[in-house]
């Protein structure tokens, strides 16, 4: 595996690196605090493509690896965790999932706009009593005629007001438990879809999450994803590629704590000399820099793997769990670092420290991730073969194989 970032990848993280620190950085201090989600950040992100990065040109991407969708996200977060949660699920959680399983019509019709950003995509999962738990979900989908009546809600959902389509899981079949839950493309515009976003949030305040609600909602049978009681493992693929996408961001915030906590160190002065002098801060500047490291390598192994097109749950989740813990870990001492002024929004890293707390919970809590790591290296969990994987890069190299 060769970690060596390319010319065009070292292109893309200047690009998007200053791009954040035009368009984000300047105003993001009075987002967060007013709680407003800026959309026309993603139109401009659509005119630089990169909302469909490691999208296959065919489907109106830029075709570029999965590693550079990291390097995209990881530069986003350093902004601030709003606008790479929006790339992570109208990317991670829901393009390469109709990349992944979509039929060419489907593709086509939700795809393409997606990638090109003429569309926002979302991911409708979670609901008010099932998390980590999803079989619990109680959002149902029945069959009449040429459509499904679809009812429920889901909560915590990021792009809730924005997005134009919903990838939404729902029981077809309750009684086969995960086995019978199905996926469903839903159109905001659909009759009987309801929006309502969430105020009062810890962190990530720039952002727009919410609650989505369906009633009676008739959607076409052909919105269905992949095949009935296939909702299960769609998610779980699904999760793989937001939970890659997080890691990446995590990384970023991680990275964003070490810069303002470096120069704070050089700015303040203790006792005669740089705070930076002081080797219990010159320890938590150490444990950073090592966290950032050994985060960005385990999600650039996810990315290799991702590339060559085999199965990466394993590797994807550790490079999450880790990542998430080390950035939670790196907004706290970057706080300490600064000591009281960490404590007010004159600096950026109390909102850093706000912001790390929810990656550490959604998409796999770090409980959830514990024990999977735990189950594989006993011997309780194994990955099987899906039966329908992302495409390996370079996207042609792998159409040919398909078409021999």
């Amino acid at each position: 595996m060769n970690f060596n970032l390319s010319e065009e990848q070292h292109a893309v993280r200047k690009m998007v690196r200053d791009f954040v620190d035009k368009e984000i950085n300047p105003n993001i201090a009075e987002w967060d605090e007013l709680g407003h989600f800026e959309p026309a950040i993603l139109k401009k992100l659509a005119e630089l493509g990169l909302m469909g990065i490691c999208i296959p040109e065919e489907y109106g991407g830029s075709a570029m690896d999965y590693n550079t969708l990291a390097i995209v996200c990881e530069e986003l977060e350093r902004g601030d965790t709003a606008y790479r949660t929006a790339v992570s699920v109208h990317t991670g959680l829901n393009s390469l999932t109709l990349l992944q399983w979509g039929n060419e019509e489907q593709k086509q019709k939700y795809l393409v706009p997606q990638a090109k950003g003429e569309k926002v995509g979302a991911f409708g999962l979670t609901e008010p009593n099932a998390g980590s738990d999803v079989a619990a979900l109680q959002t149902t989908a029945v069959l009449d005629g040429d459509h499904y009546i679809l009812n429920g809600q889901k909560t915590w959902i990021s792009l809730c007001d924005y997005a134009d389509h919903f990838l939404v899981f729902a029981y077809t079949d309750k009684s086969k438990k995960h086995h019978g839950i199905s996926a469903f493309i839903v159109e905001r515009t659909m009759e009987g879809f309801d929006s309502k976003a969430i105020k009062g949030k810890l962190g990530i305040r720039a952002g727009n999450t919410g609650e989505i609600f369906f009633d009676h909602i008739k959607v076409p049978r052909e919105n269905l994803l992949g095949q009935e009681g296939d909702g299960f493992k769609i998610a779980m693929s699904a999760l793989d590629n937001g939970r890659f996408t997080v890691a990446a961001g995590a990384c970023g915030l991680i990275q964003a704590c070490i810069e303002e906590s470096v120069n704070y160190c050089h700015e303040r002065k203790t006792f005669g000399k740089e705070i930076g002098r002081h080797q219990l801060v010159q320890q938590m500047i150490a444990k950073m820099e090592a966290g950032y490291h050994m985060s960005r390598l385990l999600v650039f192994r996810a990315g290799c793997l991702k590339n060559e097109g085999k199965r990466n749950t394993r590797e994807t989740s550790l490079a999450k769990w880790q990542s998430c813990d080390f950035a939670n870990e790196a907004a706290n001492d970057a706080v300490q670092i600064h000591g009281a002024y960490g404590y007010s929004n004159e600096y950026p890293v109390e909102r850093f420290l706000r912001n790390s707390k929810a990656p550490v919970i959604y998409e796999g809590t770090r409980e959830i991730h514990t024990i999977m790591q735990a189950e594989y290296v006993l011997g309780y969990r194994e990955d099987k073969a899906l039966s329908s994987m992302l495409p390996s890069w370079p996207f042609e190299d792998a159409k040919e194989k398909v078409e021999s």
